[in-house]
């Protein structure tokens, strides 16, 4: 079933935030994916080490069943958190089909920021910023 949810980004303190968020409403704290967790990429440099206990995915269930969701930003991969950007609208999609549908309609007059590709993790995923400047995650878990 399709779900939306909101996806935060932080500098360096994803963890300190999701325990503070987990004491406020309670709720099943899901996985913690470190960015040490993630193969290296081909053109990245390596990862510094100051970075590979970092926060790359998390999310907590709270109130109304919503999830938030929430990853550490690091500027060692070009990422600098600012009022305004660190807040996403995640999609998760059940096809494929509907994933691109809404991936392309968002994305119009806007800025692709990481194209729908297949990722390591399993799933299938972009992001964007629409027109507007808002910025959209769509992640799908259908196969190719």
């Amino acid at each position: 079933m399709a779900t939306v949810s909101i996806y935060l980004n932080f500098s360096r303190e994803t963890e300190e935030a999701f325990n503070f968020y987990r004491s406020v409403f309670g709720g099943e704290q899901g996985q913690v994916m470190r960015f040490s967790d993630m193969p290296a990429q081909e053109g990245m440099p390596p990862l510094p080490e100051e970075d590979k206990n970092l926060v790359m995915h998390t999310d907590l269930l709270i109130t109304g069943g919503h999830r938030l969701m929430g990853s550490d930003a690091p500027e060692s991969m070009g990422q600098k958190v600012q009022k305004g950007n660190n807040v996403h609208i995640n999609l998760q999609i059940d096809t494929r089909t509907e994933a691109d549908h809404l991936f392309n309609a968002l994305s119009a007059g806007g800025e692709v920021t990481m194209p729908m590709e297949d990722q390591f993790w399993g799933d299938y995923f972009g992001s964007c910023t629409d027109k507007f400047g808002v910025q959209w995650m769509v992640n799908c878990v259908e196969k190719a």
